[in-house]
């Protein structure tokens, strides 16, 4: 394909917008604009990219430092838009929101009676466990939700050290949204001091860890006071007793006990297929350098950028559209910068674009039937005989 043809537009500076350097470089190069929108080299990238990727084991050959589940695959980056949980010792990888964790149960003690006390102001758990002079792990946290399908009131405990996961809430009882102060009252619950003991018509849900956790300080259902000793089948059951809780960094790992780590990333591949953007976004993170990208072969827009530099006695720009022909017809993917510009422009745009192979045609190498040819990571040119161009490339593309 021919450089005007795709109307390729490159910048020498990043625009002031760049999140990263990746995304500089793809908008530096004429992939994206500066507000995101695919232009057309980075949108014939994609097509290549979808073409290599049809055997989807082929990701892993583009050299990405990915971590991966049975069905999710994520690029750390870190202004990615998912947070992830991560094992360095078992590569246990998932969405933070969904991400479990060995949860440690408290010390095994006798249920104690339940003990209704005054509690003024003290409508938070850090507040609750500050005037009472309890760790937070001593109390039961209670939320309150309204499931969107049919207006069910969902009531959620879980310790007061943890912290609810919507989304595996969402997994156990569909969508949902807060309760209004109008469907708590129903219920018989009270805001700020409730708990689930004497609710009516709701649908109560506790993580895993309430049953092992004996005596916790929940709500008493009226404004001002609380439960001391609280426990779970002897003052109130459950209709779902599931993890509910989200990981956090240094929670012990669900597979092997050690830490986890937090990391934001993207997401390029699900279940139902390939991220293509964010593929390209985390190619460019990984593979430029100070001049520009540097794709693998795989990855690039084209194998070659083709090339010439303007001679006194022979027409280069002829002699390089009969060998772009040549190229084309061999099965070889070719950028043909076929600009009338000056060649410090055209060099800089080569490497600020990124393909594997630029060949120059130059009058000096011409004189002696010969063309440049540089490989993108390499500092060195080399001087190529014509007759042996497509074998070269052969060797370096196929």
């Amino acid at each position: 394909m021919k450089y005007t043809d795709l109307q390729i537009q490159t910048q020498r500076e990043a625009p002031n917008n760049a999140r990263t350097e990746g995304f500089a470089f793809l908008a530096r190069a004429g992939y994206l604009t500066r507000e995101n929108e695919m232009l057309p080299i980075g949108q014939q990238t994609i097509s290549r990219l979808q073409d290599f990727l049809q055997d989807p084991s082929l990701l892993f050959q583009l050299s990405l430092p990915l971590l991966l589940n049975d069905h999710e695959t994520f690029f750390p980056l870190p202004t990615g838009d998912v947070e992830i949980a991560h094992c360095e010792s078992c590569k246990y990888t998932e969405r933070l929101e969904l991400a479990q964790f060995k949860k440690k149960a408290l010390h095994r003690e006798e249920e104690l009676p339940l003990e209704k006390v005054l509690t003024p102001d003290c409508n938070t758990i850090e507040s609750l466990a500050n005037f009472l002079g309890v760790p937070k792990e001593k109390t039961a946290k209670a939320l309150m939700y309204t499931r969107i399908s049919d207006g069910q009131f969902v009531f959620i405990v879980v310790r007061g050290d943890m912290q609810l996961s919507e989304a595996k809430l969402r997994n156990l009882v569909g969508q949902i949204k807060l309760a209004d102060a109008e469907s708590v009252r129903r219920a018989g619950a009270e805001a700020g001091f409730a708990s689930p003991i004497g609710l009516t018509n709701a649908l109560i849900v506790v993580d895993e860890l309430i049953p092992k956790s004996k005596n916790l300080v929940a709500g008493a259902n009226e404004a001002g006071y609380h439960f001391k000793n609280t426990n779970y089948l002897r003052d109130y059951s459950a209709e779902i007793v599931a993890d509910v809780t989200q990981a956090k960094a240094g929670d012990p790992c669900v597979n092997c006990g050690n830490p986890l780590s937090t990391l934001s990333s993207l997401s390029v591949a699900t279940r139902s297929g390939f991220l293509f953007e964010n593929i390209l976004l985390a190619l460019a993170e990984t593979h430029h350098d100070e001049k520009g990208l540097s794709l693998p072969k795989s990855a690039a827009p084209f194998d070659v950028y083709l090339m010439h530099v303007p001679g006194k006695t022979i027409n280069t720009a002829e002699k390089a559209e009969e060998i772009y022909n040549l190229l084309q017809g061999e099965g070889f993917s070719v950028l043909f910068d076929n600009r009338d510009e000056r060649a410090g422009v055209k060099f800089n745009d080569a490497d600020l674009i990124g393909c594997p192979i630029r060949v120059t045609i130059g009058e000096k190498a011409l004189l002696s039937e010969m063309v440049e040819f540089k490989l993108r990571k390499e500092k060195e040119n080399q001087l190529v005989p014509l007759v042996d161009l497509i074998s070269r490339l052969t060797s370096h593309l196929k």
